[in-house]
């Protein structure tokens, strides 16, 4: 019987490197992007695309129906991640809501396989020098911030699905950062901030960073040899902050940059926040994003690792490639003023 992997939020980091993967495996490919997305990096590749929203049950009804008798697998990665307070409202509708379709349709055309992506942010935070490891517990009251509110509830849904009979697999991934196809994100956007010299300083704090592509690849194992009604986090490795910055200076023989004040940095989020919106950018440090890097982020990844055979790269081969990418692909300018404005010499191998 033929396959046919439907994945939604196609167009986002994780969502087009899913795609991506898919593809060099000679998978068929459809996937849901948002109306006025651009989709020519998806066409390139050969996906299929289909217009709509997962909040649309019958936009989800057409993407749904392949109009032939095949293998559906679900890959639903649509999602609102943010790291501000102000769009709450949003990704409840899209983060729970969609995901309550998803799960219908699911239901409704008997689905081989459904991989949801949730987040570490799900998971409730044990006290720092603990090890974070899966957990079946999921509930908004057990976690902080309404991106971690909305994936609990969201994770909940799917795991009591599986009792209805959803075969449902359930990835968190931790910070996501690497190459991206389709939307980059606020690391990545932090990583193009140093490398043009707009990254005014740096925080003390750290968190757990994976690559888009190891995630990836972490999600089709998952299909494969994934335990239906299991959690498994794809994660990488706990950084400080410090140590990725020190990564891509020596990456780009670049400046360093100060540290402030956790303190001070709280004072200036809100007003640097309301600035970054106003310049239609994504704001890199908020008052959550803030206390996410403060807390206890120590991932395990064992489990995956053992049952998937899930194993991520080291960081600087990811921020090589990252820099790699938004020079030659982006067009980023290194900020005359750095030591050097060369590239590393690997760069010119991206």
């Amino acid at each position: 019987m033929k396959t046919i992997y439907l994945v939604t939020g196609a167009n986002g980091h994780l969502g087009s490197a899913v795609c991506a993967a898919l593809c060099e495996r000679a998978a068929e490919v459809r996937a849901l992007v948002l109306p006025g997305e651009n989709v020519d990096f998806l066409h390139s590749i050969g996906v299929q695309i289909v217009r709509g929203n997962v909040c649309n049950i019958d936009e989800l009804e057409t993407f749904f129906d392949t109009g032939e008798h095949a293998k559906r697998i679900v890959i639903h990665c649509a999602g609102i991640v943010n790291i501000t307070e102000n769009a709450a409202k949003q990704m409840e509708s899209v983060n729970i809501g969609g995901t309550k379709n998803i799960l219908e349709m699911c239901k409704k055309h008997k689905v081989s396989r459904l991989i949801y992506v949730s987040s570490v942010h799900a998971i409730p935070t044990p006290a720092k020098g603990r090890v974070i490891r899966e957990t079946k517990e999921f509930s908004p009251a057990l976690v902080d911030g309404a991106y971690a509110k909305t994936k609990a509830a969201a994770t909940a849904l799917v795991l009591d699905s599986v009792k209805e009979g959803v075969p449902a697999i359930v990835v968190h991934p931790s910070g996501i950062v690497g190459p991206y196809l389709g939307g980059g994100n606020h690391l990545v956007q932090m990583i193009r901030s140093y490398i043009t010299g707009k990254l005014p300083a740096i925080v003390k704090g750290g968190y757990d960073f994976v690559d888009v592509r190891d995630c990836a690849d972490g999600i089709l194992s998952a299909i494969s040899f994934g335990r239906v009604g299991e959690c498994y986090i794809l994660s990488g490795d706990f950084y400080e902050v410090k140590e990725v910055v020190g990564m891509l200076r020596a990456i780009i023989s670049g400046k360093r940059v100060g540290t402030v004040p956790l303190w001070m940095a709280k004072i200036a989020a809100p007003i640097l926040e309301r600035q970054a919106l106003r310049h239609g950018e994504k704001p890199l440090f908020t008052g959550y994003s803030l206390s996410t890097l403060n807390v206890n982020s120590r991932f395990s990844h064992d489990k995956a690792a053992k049952e998937l055979g899930y194993a991520p790269r080291e960081l600087f081969e990811t921020l090589r490639d990252t820099v790699s990418w938004l020079v030659k692909r982006e067009g980023c300018k290194i900020r005359q003023g750095f030591r050097h404005t060369k590239l590393h010499p690997n760069l010119s191998k991206g």
